[in-house]
């Protein structure tokens, strides 16, 4: 026989040596750049959020302040003559007073508050005597301003013969022109503002007339078209919140029962698989098609409210579902068996099982699950768009029955805006409102998990 091993020329060490220390060198050499690679993904990953942040706020937080124009108000009885405001007569019934009182406010508004808008504003430019230079300065403010001094009076009677320091709201061609949003340079034909308004603006701003205040109306005032400086959020947030509240109500308790069921309680078969590849299919089908089957169910078969908060509350309710019952399937998932065991060897029925030890176990994965479906939800718009709620809507609603719109259908709404270098700015800050919303949602899902968090 052949010894093998002793005819195998031998490797000096220092050789072999060398070669393990080359091999090591390389695979050390491959883990430092995989290392690399992977921390310049997390920092490219987190330098794009942030420059998509930056420019977010760069664009939007101008909007929260607006060109307003602080100044006393004449009230001047001359130009609001009306009768005293009716008060209840003998024998009088509720719908007589009533009747009174609505021809009473249709002669308030019949006073020309145009006219106390220019005498307030020629009080502060007495160069201008012309009556028709006296008339453009109606242009400095936005024109629904007229309307709140008339809703001031109809509050307080007494205000008529008074003066009163108010602020006014720019309009808005007046607040694009004081924060540098249009050139300057640009000639008279392609200037939103004629010359003599453009003066009066940038005097009025020296002397400190026109300052920049803290835009409330972004956040208390419904959309507007006829008086773009005036349009806020007010109605798409509140549509928002109820969207939301349905979402909460329904979503969250039918997709939580539904993961109990079958994870602790449905027989393992064909049918049970079958339900469980739809959900999962489900939870992967484009927004788009929730709004069609909306518009197809809710609207065309059930003829429920266009444009109603119900509507899209139920739209994205569906579109919840499988979002809530795979993340409550998961968080069930994850309880030890030696949990149900042990409830069940003390005498435990399995409803108590669930409901006494499982589910408190699970309560923070649930939470986060339903929390962050609850948050993705409120950001879609295109299944809203489909059931009409991208319809223009200049009022708060009072009930999810009402007509209104949403937080991320206003943004889309504002972004195609003809006035595109004042409702950009305003877009912006819808985002952030609405990047806001999401951010404390998702935090608040994270508190939830970290305060009922227990371990075993």
């Amino acid at each position: 026989m052949h010894n093998d091993d002793a005819s195998a020329p031998r490797t000096d060490p220092s050789t072999q040596r060398r070669l393990v220390e080359r091999s090591l060198a390389r695979r050390h050499g491959a883990e430092k750049r995989f290392r690399a690679a992977g921390l310049a993904a997390v920092f490219f990953g987190l330098g794009m959020v942030a420059l998509l942040f930056a420019s977010i706020l760069a664009k939007g937080v101008p909007a929260f302040w607006q060109a307003t124009v602080v100044t006393e108000v004449y009230f001047d009885p001359e130009i609001i003559k009306v009768d005293p405001r009716p008060v209840a007569q003998p024998g009088e019934t509720p719908a007589q007073l009533h009747e009174r009182e609505m021809a009473w406010q249709t002669q308030l508004t019949m006073a020309n508050w145009n006219r106390i808008i220019e005498n307030t504003l020629a009080a502060h430019l007495p160069e201008v005597t012309d009556a028709r230079a006296r008339a453009r300065l109606r242009q400095l403010v936005t024109s629904g301003e007229r309307f709140v001094l008339r809703d001031r009076v109809i509050a307080d009677p007494a205000l008529i013969g008074q003066r009163l320091t108010l602020k006014l709201l720019a309009d808005a061609n007046v607040d694009v022109w004081l924060k540098g949003n249009i050139d300057r340079s640009l000639p008279d034909s392609q200037q939103q503002l004629a010359p003599d308004v453009r003066a009066w603006a940038d005097q009025l701003h020296e002397r400190g007339v026109i300052q920049m205040k803290f835009n409330t109306t972004l956040f208390g005032n419904p959309d507007s078209r006829s008086s773009l400086a005036s349009a806020g959020l007010a109605g798409a947030f509140v549509g928002s919140l109820f969207m939301m509240a349905i979402v909460i109500l329904l979503a969250v308790p039918v997709g939580v029962a539904s993961a109990v069921y079958l994870e602790e309680f449905a027989p393992r078969n064909r049918f049970t698989d079958l339900i469980e590849v739809n959900i999962n299919n489900l939870a992967a089908v484009p927004s788009i098609i929730f709004g069609l089957l909306g518009a197809a169910v809710f609207i065309n078969w059930f003829h429920m409210p266009l444009s109603a908060p119900i509507v899209g509350g139920l739209v994205l309710s569906l579109m919840t579902l499988p979002t809530v019952i795979i993340a409550t399937r998961s968080t069930l998932q994850a309880i030890p068996p030696s949990i149900r065991q042990a409830a069940l060897g003390i005498g435990a029925s399995k409803v108590q099982m669930i409901l006494h030890h499982v589910l408190p176990l699970a309560l923070p994965g649930i939470l986060t699950g339903a929390i962050i479906g609850v948050a993705q939800a409120i950001g879609e718009t295109a299944p809203l768009l489909l059931i009409g709620m991208s319809a223009f809507v200049a009022a708060v609603p009072a009930t999810p029955f009402d007509q209104s719109t949403a937080l991320p259908v206003q943004i889309y709404l504002w972004q195609g805006n003809e006035l595109r270098n004042f409702f950009e700015a305003r877009t912006s800050a819808a985002i952030i409102v609405l990047l806001g919303l999401m951010l404390s949602l998702n935090a608040l899902a994270i508190w939830l998990r970290k305060r009922f968090e227990k371990r075993w």
